[in-house]
């Protein structure tokens, strides 16, 4: 069984969503062979040197899954983009990139974080590129780590009062987005998450009917989804 998660936006002032991530890796997870993070697993990650004690105990819950020989894969966030090389090995994951496919049955399905089809959030997209760059990130990195705290604490600041301003609808998907990258990995199912707006949407493509799967973000309760096969179902838990 797989199983499939997005947006715990994990950090040290939340620690709700901490004991849900608990729960869920002690619990849920070991019942599956393998488990996808869509992104955003941290609220925000300053990089792999990070060593926080509660960075590492959350590394230590992944190793644990990973070691009792299951797979584990992660996609990039919005807000954790900067997951490198030393995070996978530590977690004994995988890194992958923004669209990943996967057999749905006789299906062809892919994974993705989102972000990148929101296309009518122009000012997000021209964000987007711009912290994407390797140049950007490689000055963000030499800076020590407290430096990092705190222009990742603005960036969380100014996100919000972005997200305050703006319309429902630039947030989401675009519909035409979602159509060529279905077309472009030739898939009839997309699995995604960033939207906080968890459905299961049956649209046409081409004539063909394809499915949006939307994972919703964790709060009061955790999120995930189980795949078996040509099945997919959802799932929320609180923690025990």
């Amino acid at each position: 069984m797989t199983l499939v998660i997005s947006d715990l936006h994990l950090c040290e002032e939340r620690p709700d969503l901490t004991a849900l991530f608990e729960h869920f890796m002690q619990e849920i997870a070991p019942q599956s062979n393998e488990l996808y993070v869509l992104g955003d697993l941290y609220e925000s990650w300053i990089g792999d040197d990070d060593d926080s004690a509660f960075v590492e105990s959350t590394i230590a819950l992944f190793r644990a899954y990973s070691d009792s020989g299951n797979k584990l894969y992660f996609q990039h966030g919005n807000r954790d983009f900067l997951l490198g090389d030393t995070f996978a090995q530590k977690t004994g994951g995988e890194l992958l990139p923004e669209v990943h496919p996967i057999q749905l049955g006789d299906k062809q399905a892919i994974m993705m974080h989102g972000d990148s089809l929101c296309w009518d959030d122009k000012e997000y997209m021209q964000f987007r590129e711009m912290v994407r760059s390797e140049q950007w990130q490689q000055q963000l990195l030499s800076q020590p780590l407290e430096v990092r705290r705190g222009i990742a604490a603005d960036l969380r600041r100014k996100s919000r009062e972005a997200q305050e301003n703006k319309a429902s609808a630039i947030t989401d998907v675009h519909p035409q987005a979602v159509e060529e990258v279905l077309k472009d990995h030739k898939a009839q199912v997309l699995i995604h998450g960033h939207t906080h707006r968890p459905d299961f949407h049956d649209i046409e493509v081409d004539g063909k009917h394809c499915q949006r799967i939307v994972l919703s973000d964790w709060g009061e309760k955790g999120h995930y989804l189980t795949i078996e096969g040509d099945s997919v179902t959802e799932h929320y838990f609180e923690a025990s």
